[in-house]
C-alpha cells in the first residue's frame, strides 16, 4: 500500500471517529426545560404571518376608535396581583404582567390575573388508621402563596383546589405511618414532613407552602377513657411512691432525734413542755401531759421495796 492510500485511510479512520461525537442525538444537546415551562410553548414559535395580520388589525381598530377604546384595552394590575396576559392563545412574553397598567388588544388578547398573596387554606377532617390500628380524626391548615403566576395558570386547571386535594392525600398518607403516641407528641416534626411533600409536589405549579400546622386530632371515646384511666393510674402510683418515701425519712429524722434526745436526760422533759406550749396555744379544754415511761417503773419498785 503506498503511503498516500495509507495517509488517506488514517485520516478517514480519524474522522469517522469524529462523527458519532458530533452526530449525537439533538434530544441531549437540548437544555432541557423547567418544570414551570413544560406547558408552555416554545417561545421562537412565534404567532406567524395570520397572527400578526390579526394583531395589526386589532391596532387599527383601537386607532379608529382610539378615544372609547383606550378606555377598553387599558387594564388595572393590583400591587399583590399579576395578569397574564394570552395573545392568540399564547402567553404573551412568556412572563407575568403587572402591577400597574397594561394594554389588552381586543379580539385577540385575554388575560387572567392571579392573586400573589398568602392563602390559608384549611384542610377537612380525615379519618386515618394509625400505625398502631387506632382510628382518629384530623384537620389542619396550609398557608401557600403563587410565587409564578405563569405556572399556575399554564400547568394546572385550579391550583388552588389541587393544592387542597394534595394536602389531604399527603396528610392521610403520612399520618398513616406513625403510631398514636407519635402522632400525639410529634406535631412539629409531622407538620414539617407535609410541608416538605407539599412543596416539592407543587414547585412545577408555582406554589410555594410557607406552613402546614395540625389543628385537632380526635380519637374514639372510648380510647380517651382507656388513656384516662391509664394517667390516673401513673399518677395514683406516683403519689404512693412518694408518700412512701416520705414516711421512710420521716423515720429516719426520728430516729436521728430520739438518739439525740437520749444522750442528753433533760431534753426529753424541755421537748414535753415545747409540746404541751403548742397544744394549749390551740384553745383547746383537753391537755393532754404525757409522763415518761421511768416513771411509773420507779414507783412499781418502791412497792414492791415497800
Amino acid at each position: 500500500m503506498s503511503p498516500a492510500v495509507s495517509r488517506f485511510a488514517a485520516v478517514s479512520s480519524m474522522r469517522g471517529s469524529e462523527l458519532p461525537s458530533k452526530g449525537m442525538d439533538p434530544q441531549t444537546e437540548k437544555p432541557k426545560k423547567t418544570n414551570t415551562e413544560h406547558l408552555i410553548a416554545d417561545r421562537q414559535e412565534g404567532i406567524g404571518v395570520c397572527g400578526w395580520i390579526l394583531v395589526s388589525l386589532s391596532f387599527l381598530l383601537v386607532l379608529i376608535t382610539f378615544p372609547i377604546s383606550f378606555w377598553a384595552c387599558i387594564k388595572v394590575v393590583r400591587e399583590y396581583e399579576r395578569a397574564v396576559v394570552f395573545r392568540l392563545g399564547r402567553i404573551l412574553s412568556k412572563k407575568a404582567k403587572g402591577p400597574g397598567m397594561i394594554l389588552v388588544l381586543p379580539c385577540t388578547d385575554t388575560f387572567i390575573k392571579v392573586d400573589l398573596r398568602t392563602v390559608a387554606c384549611k384542610i377537612p377532617p380525615q379519618e386515618i388508621l394509625t400505625r398502631d390500628a387506632v382510628t382518629a380524626q384530623v384537620d389542619g391548615v396550609v398557608h401557600y402563596r403563587i410565587h409564578s403566576a405563569v405556572s399556575a395558570v399554564a400547568n394546572v386547571t385550579d391550583v388552588h383546589s389541587a393544592t387542597l386535594l394534595l394536602a389531604q392525600t399527603a396528610l392521610r398518607n403520612i399520618l398513616g405511618t406513625q403510631s398514636l403516641a407519635q402522632l400525639l407528641a410529634g406535631r412539629e416534626e409531622i407538620a414539617h414532613s407535609i410541608q416538605a411533600t407539599l412543596d416539592s409536589a407543587t414547585e412545577q405549579w408555582g406554589v410555594k407552602v410557607a406552613r402546614v400546622e395540625i389543628k385537632d386530632i380526635r380519637i374514639p371515646m372510648a380510647m380517651q377513657r382507656a388513656m384516662a384511666a391509664e394517667a390516673e393510674a401513673a399518677q395514683v402510683k406516683k403519689a404512693k411512691v412518694v408518700a412512701a418515701e416520705g414516711e421512710m425519712n420521716a423515720s429516719k429524722a426520728l430516729q436521728r432525734a430520739s438518739m439525740v434526745l437520749s444522750e442528753s436526760p433533760a431534753g426529753l422533759p424541755l421537748r414535753y413542755l415545747q409540746t404541751l406550749t403548742a397544744v394549749a396555744a390551740q384553745n383547746n379544754s383537753t391537755i393532754v401531759f404525757p409522763l415518761p415511761m421511768n416513771m411509773f417503773g420507779s414507783l412499781g419498785q418502791k412497792r414492791t421495796g415497800g
